[in-house]
């Protein structure tokens, strides 16, 4: 898989080029990371699911949010970057202007939340009511920011004081906004297909004035999705991600640091199973159609050359 545009940035799974002309290309690779290490296995078509799952928010959520898509067509890519590996996993997108936040909401009681709320009886600081148990429902669906950390660490959870004075009180009540009304839209269409929608983060920035959804969206990546019929309020129930992984890597002595241990095929397997599992329950279709043309069988386990 060759991109010959300048790199701009690098993550644990997705690769950013210059695109030129105001754009970007994003790539998402088939890289997988558990407890903020990259595995040395690669997890066949992930950024295929990742990419495809964000287009079908992208397009089911226009009339809620407005996003930074151009196109996901390679013959609309430019000149440097008409590998046919590239489709299905990569996306041409304005550039945006990022808010400095992570706009995280949360319908359940789950992670950080949960572990905040057990301590303190508090989520991202405020007071919660008495008596919740891990993955209860929460009265209602709230907004919970965080930083966003350098690579390496972890982001912080902040209140909303916090948040106002990293963008401002007029543009975090627009993200709040619009991160609950996505929120609610994607969960009530995930519950029609018998998912929960636990928990989410949403990217936010600005494209010529305009607030919009970034980067991806709604994925096993960046949600936590629970199968409802699983769900009992006081455990945790499966989730439609890499779950297979982890609990791979807790039963074994490791110590969550580089490098990490050998993945089986078999847990390999059942990742990849998880995520298109999640890909055709939430969205209605096979994932072959969006594989359409392209070839599965090429791993995107590197970095696109630049």
């Amino acid at each position: 898989m060759v991109v010959d545009l300048p790199l701009v940035h690098r993550g644990k799974v997705r690769d950013v080029h210059d695109a030129g002309d105001g754009r970007l290309l994003l790539v998402a690779s088939d890289r997988l990371s558990a407890f903020d290490v990259v595995m040395a296995e690669a997890v066949p078509d992930k950024g295929r699911v990742l990419t495809g799952l964000s287009v079908f928010w992208f397009e089911h959520l226009r009339a809620v949010a407005a996003n930074h898509v151009i196109s996901t067509d390679v013959a609309d890519f430019p000149d440097g970057a008409k590998d046919p590996s590239l489709a299905g996993r990569t996306m041409l997108v304005s550039k945006a202007e990022m808010l400095p936040i992570e706009c995280i909401v949360r319908g359940y009681l789950a992670g950080s939340g949960w572990r905040e709320y057990h301590d303190r009886g508090t989520v991202h600081g405020a007071a919660m009511p008495s008596g919740l148990r891990l993955a209860d429902r929460l009265p209602e669906p709230i907004f919970t920011p965080s930083t966003k950390a350098a690579d390496g660490l972890h982001d912080e959870n902040i209140d909303l004081a916090r948040a106002a004075e990293l963008v401002g009180d007029d543009l975090l009540e627009q993200a709040k906004d619009l991160s609950l009304r996505l929120y609610t839209a994607a969960a009530n269409h995930a519950a029609e297909r018998g998912i929960l929608l636990a928990d989410t983060k949403f990217e936010l920035g600005i494209v010529d004035g305009t607030l919009v959804v970034a980067d991806e969206m709604l994925t096993p990546d960046s949600s936590r999705f629970w199968p409802a019929d699983d769900w009992q309020p006081g455990t945790t129930p499966p989730s439609f991600d890499k779950q297979p992984v982890r609990d791979h890597l807790d039963g074994l002595d490791w110590d969550k640091t580089p490098p990490p241990p050998p993945l089986g095929p078999e847990v390999i397997a059942a990742t990849r199973a998880r995520y298109i599992d999640a890909y055709e329950r939430l969205t209605d279709r096979s994932f072959d159609e969006w594989l359409g043309a392209t070839d599965p069988s090429t791993p995107a386990t590197e970095s696109p050359t630049t």
